[in-house]
């Protein structure tokens, strides 16, 4: 009775205080929609990985992934199949109008901070719930310390709770939880995308470059563009086959940057139109999105751009260390942090200043004995919360394909 008050009484505070009606960047086309809340202001990129594997394991799925407040930094192209929203606000109307025009499947909440009023309409609304990565944090906050019953009535809704420390676990069991109902995982993590490459593509630059060394410059600016070169010059006075994969971007375009090559007398071949490197190539250009793939398939060592100048949205290491590649970076990464900090704690990236830093670096990792092991603590790394995702993925999978069988 005294959970059922407090959570009326929360009920009836929330309708006295004006609605804020949620505004919807566009309309829901999808047959299935996975959503996802992202509770916890950091871990937007993680969550941003975890729609992206549902998405690449269920074809025509797509996810809401919505935030507290307006995301910060926006500075990237969301994938083509997730739409990112702010939450609404917890007043019944508010609620009603975002369940009504997203009318989502399966939900997935991260960290905590509960919405009473959205978590139930959404339960009743035969959307499966489920809570994971949840946190003593998340469950810490003023109204969870004065009126724990609201807790306690919210949890038995979700279909599983995962929580990621047994701190956690012993928080929820005093909001009311049992202990058989609690999960205690991995921290959720980002594992970095296994970007795809045509495997014809592979297969021939492959063949066209057995024998050499190779490295990629992936996402260089273009105040970067004389360090990046100069790094090359000294590297090839220790492999004098080395070959520098280049991919121009923000504010340096390909043109500004063949010219800047030719200008200091590498030997330059243009990827992108349709070339395979010879002997002599000495630099490979190529701006191409889909050709990343290949590229860190590879290149036993890369550096990432963006990262040796502040304001850039730089490059996610996590892709290069899926795909076997040890990463060398600059100072200032920006969003991707959190990334480049479990890499390098791990020995599979290293931080470099300069040329001359990059060239000694990019010397030494070419070896392939030197590039083996950071490329082994690389997957480490990305390996890390895969248990976790498979898990949650298996959750989400079998929901949508019991709600399919009822269409």
């Amino acid at each position: 009775m005294a959970g059922s008050f407090s959570l009326t009484a929360y009920r009836a505070l929330t309708r006295r205080k004006d609605a804020r009606p949620p505004t919807f960047e566009e309309p829901r086309q999808a047959r299935e929609l996975l959503w996802i809340h992202c509770a916890e202001d950091d871990a937007y990129l993680t969550v941003l990985d975890l729609a992206q594997r549902q998405i690449a394991g269920r074809p025509g799925l797509h996810v809401l992934i919505t935030t507290v407040g307006p995301l910060r930094n926006r500075d990237h192209d969301l994938p083509p199949a997730v739409t990112q929203n702010e939450i609404c606000d917890d007043h019944p109307s508010s609620v009603a109008a975002f369940l009504d025009h997203w009318a989502p499947d399966c939900c997935v909440w991260t960290w905590g901070g509960l919405r009473p009023n959205l978590i139930l309409a959404t339960a009743e609304r035969g959307c499966a719930l489920f809570l994971v990565n949840a946190d003593t944090a998340g469950f810490d906050g003023r109204r969870d310390r004065w009126l724990p019953d609201v807790a306690r009535n919210l949890l038995p809704l979700f279909v599983a709770v995962m929580v990621r420390s047994p701190a956690a676990a012993r928080r929820l069991m005093q909001l009311g939880l049992a202990k058989d109902d609690i999960a205690v995982t991995s921290a959720l993590q980002a594992g970095g995308q296994a970007l795809e490459c045509n495997e014809s593509d592979l297969s021939d630059l492959a063949a066209a470059c057995v024998g050499r060394a190779i490295w990629f410059a992936n996402g260089v600016q273009k105040e970067e563009l004389q360090t990046v070169m100069a790094a090359h010059r000294e590297a090839l006075r220790l492999s004098h086959r080395l070959l520098l994969v280049l991919r121009p971007a923000g504010n340096l375009s390909p043109q500004d940057a063949m010219e800047e090559i030719a200008k200091q007398s590498f030997r330059l071949l243009n990827w992108d139109d349709g070339n395979f490197p010879d002997e002599t190539t000495q630099v490979l250009l190529s701006e191409d999105m889909h050709s990343i793939g290949l590229f860190y398939r590879v290149a036993p060592v890369s550096f990432l751009g963006g990262s040796l100048v502040a304001g850039r949205e730089g490059v996610d290491p996590l892709e290069a260390a899926a795909l076997g590649s040890a990463v060398l970076y600059g100072p200032r990464v920006g969003r991707h942090l959190q990334s480049y900090s479990r890499l390098a704690s791990a020995g599979a990236a290293r931080i470099i200043n300069d040329s001359a830093a990059l060239g000694m670096a990019v010397s030494r990792l070419v070896a392939p004995d030197q590039a083996a092991i950071m490329a082994h603590a690389g997957w480490d790394v990305v390996s890390e919360g895969a248990a976790l995702t498979d898990r949650i993925t298996d959750l989400v999978q079998d929901t949508l394909d019991t709600q399919l069988g009822f269409r």
